[in-house]
C-alpha cells in the first residue's frame, strides 16, 4: 500500500511537517514523487518510519538514528528485539514509579507508613537502571562487577539530600564546562573548576576516589561515542576538552 504525506502522518500519529523534515535531513526519503509533486511512501518507508519512532521514543537523537538505520550492518529483526528489551526496561521503571506514587497517596491518606528513604526509591532505581542500560556492559568490563555493584548500592542508599546534590552537581558540571569550553583553556580556572565538580560528582558513586580512575573515566568519555555524544550535544569537542581538563587536574597528563 502507498501513502501520501498526509495519510502516512495520520496513521503514524505525527505531523506532516515532521515527515517533510525527515525527508529534508535524509533520514526518511519517500519512495517516489508522483506527477503532481506529492511525496509517496511505500511499505519499506512505513517500516523504516516505525523504526525511527521507536528510537525517538527511547530518546535517541535524529542524527544518531540516521547513522544507525543507514549502516550496512543494520538488521531490522535485531533492532526490534533491542527495542522490545529497552521498552520492557522502561515499563519496569514506570511500574516502580507508579508503585511509589500509589504508596505516597496511601501515606498521605494515612492508610500506610512510608519512610523518607522510600519516597525516593523509584527515582534512584531509575538512575541505576538508566546507567546500566546505556553503559553497564562497558563500565563493568572496565571496572569489574564488584565495583559497579557497589556503586549501584551506594546510589540506592543515598539520602534525599545526597540525591539532590548529585542532580545539582550534574547540572553545574555541564554549565561550568560550557563556559570553560569557550575559553579554549583546559588548564584555565573554569575548566579546572569543572574537573573538580566532576570529582565531587564521582565520589557520590565510587567507594574510593583515585586520580588514575578519574583520568580513566575522562578517557572513556572520548573513546565511547555515547559519552562523547552526551558532552558534545551542544558543542562538538567538549568531551575531549573535559578529558584534557581532568588529565591536568589529576596530574596524569603525559607529554
Amino acid at each position: 500500500m502507498e501513502y501520501t504525506v498526509q495519510k502516512l502522518s495520520k496513521i503514524a500519529g505525527i505531523s506532516s511537517r515532521t515527515l517533510r523534515y525527515y525527508d529534508e535531513i535524509g533520514i526518511l526519503k519517500p519512495a517516489r514523487i508522483n506527477p503532481s509533486g506529492y511525496r509517496i511512501y511505500g511499505q519499506s518507508e512505513v517500516d523504516m518510519l516505525q523504526q525511527i519512532l521507536f528510537y525517538r521514543e527511547l530518546g535517541v537523537s535524529l542524527e544518531k538514528i540516521k547513522e544507525i538505520i543507514t549502516a550496512p550492518s543494520f538488521d531490522v529483526i535485531s533492532a526490534l528485539r533491542n527495542h522490545r528489551e529497552n521498552l520492557l526496561e522502561k515499563r519496569d521503571q514506570l511500574d516502580r514509579l507508579i508503585a511509589n506514587v500509589n504508596k505516597t497517596i496511601a501515606f498521605k491518606e494515612r492508610r500506610t507508613t512510608m519512610t523518607d528513604k522510600e519516597k525516593f526509591e523509584g527515582f534512584k532505581q531509575k538512575l541505576v537502571d538508566d546507567n546500566e542500560r546505556k553503559y553497564g556492559r562497558e563500565v563493568r568490563g572496565k571496572y569489574g562487577e564488584e565495583a559497579v555493584n557497589k556503586s549501584n548500592e551506594k546510589v540506592m542508599g543515598m539520602s534525599q539530600e545526597q540525591y539532590d546534590e548529585v542532580t545539582r552537581l550534574a547540572a553545574k558540571i555541564k554549565e561550568t564546562l560550557h563556559e570553560a569550553f569557550k575559553t579554549g583553556e583546559p588548564a584555565g580556572e573554569l575548566a579546572q573548576k569543572a574537573a573538580d565538580l566532576h570529582r565531587q560528582w564521582l565520589c557520590y558513586f565510587w567507594d574510593s576516589y583515585t586520580k588514575e580512575a578519574h583520568a580513566g573515566v575522562a578517557q572513556m568519555y572520548v573513546d565511547d561515542e555515547r559519552f562523547t555524544a552526551y558532552y558534545d550535544e551542544k558543542q562538538p569537542g567538549t568531551a575531549a576538552f573535559l578529558r584534557e581538563a581532568i588529565l591536568i587536574y589529576t596530574g596524569t597528563r603525559t607529554k
